[in-house]
């Protein structure tokens, strides 16, 4: 498979569903691939096609090598994903995925134009505020290791599996790079609503690092915690793919003027 091919394939249809109104392209986690998203079709409204992204390093593309910065992502991604937006779209990242959507969402509106329906932003403080916490992507082995095992998102099985760490450790490392290494520009606020969630136990974001959010849109915005810590998306996956699926059908009744 050459570069080109597995850049076509990072947008991912586990579930091909043509007669969607709207399609929800979905960004990972750190460390995440397409994987944590490949059951949502079964509790999301019909209208809707859940496409997704495989990004560097995982997955399909496991062969190339993860970026460490998100403009080059970003510009790299947005040629590949222009085909897929011949219909109504919606964004969905959590953490590092929320960063990568936002930033895509601005490249999309400045070079072609054309903006998402909605964007849901999980789990990850507003661009334009700056982390306190010191980066990690450069700490030595056991540090890093340390630094995952408080995040909670890597299972001690895992972590403890010396040949899975091989092979996870440089691509969480390059996406840690990703997140840290980035620099917020002021722009002018979207213009399409945006939604945040967020976990009442995370100790990476807080309440007012998600409200912030409030500010990068020009229209409507909302916030809806929930119990857990920043891995709720899949402890409180249920109600959080119900409160998805309520604002899914709002986008996608005021798209067919309903």
């Amino acid at each position: 498979m050459t570069t080109s091919q597995a850049f076509h394939s990072l947008v991912t249809y586990p579930q091909p569903n043509p007669q969607a109104s709207l399609r929800l392209f979905c960004f990972p986690y750190a460390g995440g691939s397409s994987l944590a998203f490949r059951t949502w079709f079964n509790s999301l409204p019909t209208t809707v096609e859940v496409c997704p992204i495989e990004l560097p390093g995982r997955g399909t593309q496991i062969r190339l090598t993860p970026f460490t910065q998100l403009e080059h992502l970003v510009q790299t991604i947005a040629p590949f994903l222009l085909p897929h937006l011949n219909k109504p779209f919606a964004f969905f990242g959590h953490s590092m995925g929320a960063l990568i959507s936002f930033e895509l969402a601005r490249l999309l509106r400045k070079e072609h134009n054309i903006i998402p329906a909605h964007l849901f932003v999980s789990g990850r403080h507003a661009p334009q505020v700056p982390d306190p916490k010191p980066p990690i992507h450069a700490l030595s082995e056991p540090e890093f290791k340390e630094e995952l095992r408080r995040f909670n998102g890597t299972p001690e099985a895992v972590l403890q599996n010396a040949e899975l760490m091989q092979l996870l450790v440089p691509i969480l490392r390059a996406d840690f790079a990703v997140v840290e290494t980035y620099v917020y520009k002021t722009e002018p606020p979207l213009n399409c609503p945006i939604t945040a969630f967020g976990g009442t136990e995370d100790e990476e974001v807080s309440y007012d690092e998600l409200q912030a959010w409030q500010e990068q849109t020009n229209t409507e915005f909302s916030l809806h915690m929930f119990t857990g810590d920043h891995f709720f998306l899949h402890s409180a996956q249920t109600l959080l793919l119900q409160l998805l699926s309520k604002e899914l059908h709002q986008v996608t009744r005021k798209g067919t003027g309903d």
